[in-house]
């Protein structure tokens, strides 16, 4: 497509600027316009990317039935699924009649799936049934329906790092980026900074009657060197504050960069590290159920360490994982050491210990143990949902062997998790 063509699609859309990568990504949309392939749009918060959607729908063959823009982000997850897909009558809590969806309002049309990344992973699991076979069910229905539209798709997440995390479906990727527009951000094109200034102070003047602002030189300078962290959204903020706020209509340097947020970093936020073993716990009775399971593991090493020792199978200044003494005598000998190597027999240890000691009664330590084993079998069965049944992440949550989790699922019975 030549540069006169993209002028014109510019104009109609309210774009502004000249930079490579921006007429790159609009040439791609208006080629894949006249297709039914699915688009899917990427590029930081505040770059413009409604505008794609708008230019592959009025330049194809769909123009003339409906386009809807829907922001995953903002529906609750809870009601997604019914925003989305409709429902039935009586499929939930005010139900009260049968409704809708985007997919069969749209019918024929465009729907652009703004922040797709914020999907939840069941809702995900529909829409990549409708991209395969036009096919979805309704909340609370069993019946299939049928529709026919083209799904634009936007998000400003890495969806690869979201794949590799676990919150997004790689076979859904796949399937919305067939067609790839990579929206530039704006300190990517530094030549269109000073056009997108003139622009929004323009409207700000006509919209309250006031001057238009002008840029010196070194204004100007500051102003393409800026990283611009919000991108066009954030530009406009602050020359509708500097067109409001200012006395003075001729923008120096020194006035434009007490506009400017301070940036303390160009830098990525590293926002977790995979290396670190540390877990978070959705209630305090998850934490709980973590203790009590530790505990578990505490004692029964415990109770290994003094069989162990009644048996003669241990040294008796020998410590257990923790760092305790078994007994009152053994830490006394520990505390105030013989000045000659010691030998205590086992029979009079055995002996002291039963002599010194309270030993639990059987059925106290059968109901401890019990409801220790309930608490391990609760924190598993939190710990898969949390993983959504991926067994190897709970596993890696748990502290435990795969084969470990694999034998306690067997054991408590849960499969279905």
């Amino acid at each position: 497509m030549d540069n006169r063509e993209i002028q014109k699609i510019k104009l109609r859309f309210g774009i502004i600027g000249n930079s490579e990568e921006l007429n790159r990504a609009i040439d791609i949309a208006m080629q894949v316009a006249p297709t039914d392939l699915s688009v899917l749009v990427t590029g930081e918060s505040g770059v413009g990317k409604e505008h794609f959607p708008q230019i592959i729908h009025q330049n194809s063959a769909r123009k003339h039935n409906k386009y809807i823009a829907v922001n995953c982000g903002a529906i609750p997850e809870g009601t997604i699924d019914s925003e989305l897909f409709g429902h039935v009558k009586g499929a939930f809590t005010g139900a009260i009649d049968e409704r809708n969806g985007y997919f069969a309002e749209v019918n024929n049309g465009t729907i652009f799936l703004d922040e797709i990344g914020e999907l939840p992973m069941s809702t995900q699991a529909r829409l990549l049934r409708v991209l395969e076979s036009g096919e979805f069910i309704k909340v609370g229905s069993s019946k299939v329906e049928k529709t026919n539209v083209r799904i634009v798709a936007a998000t400003n997440v890495n969806l690869l790092e979201a794949i590799a995390q676990g919150n997004f479906r790689e076979d859904l990727y796949y399937r919305l980026n067939t067609i790839p527009i990579k929206v530039p951000p704006l300190r990517e094109r530094p030549t269109d900074i000073p056009l997108l200034f003139r622009k929004f102070a323009s409207d700000v003047s006509e919209r309250y009657t006031i001057p238009p602002l002008q840029l010196t030189d070194g204004a100007k300078r500051l102003l393409a060197a800026y990283p611009w962290p919000g991108n066009i959204r954030q530009l406009k903020n602050v020359t509708e504050q500097i067109s409001l706020l200012s006395n003075q209509r001729e923008i120096t340097e020194e006035v434009l960069r007490s506009y400017l947020p301070e940036v303390k970093s160009s830098l990525p936020v590293l926002l977790g590290n995979k290396g670190t073993q540390s877990k978070t716990f959705e209630s305090e009775r998850d934490i709980l159920y973590q203790v009590l399971f530790d505990m578990r593991r505490d004692m029964a090493e415990l109770r290994q360490q003094v069989n162990a020792l009644m048996g003669g199978e241990m040294p008796v200044g020998h410590r257990a994982p923790g760092g305790y003494a078994h007994g009152k005598d053994l830490a006394f000998v520990e505390e105030h050491p013989m000045p000659h190597p010691a030998t205590i027999s086992i029979t009079s240890a055995k002996e002291h210990m039963h002599d010194d000691y309270d030993i639990q009664d059987t059925e106290e330590y059968i109901e401890e143990v019990l409801s220790l084993e309930n608490a391990e079998k609760e924190l598993i069965r939190k710990a898969l949902i949390r993983c959504r049944g991926k067994r190897k992440m709970a596993a890696q949550e748990l502290k435990i062997s795969e084969r470990t989790l694999y034998r306690k699922i067997k054991e408590y019975n849960l499969d279905n998790y």
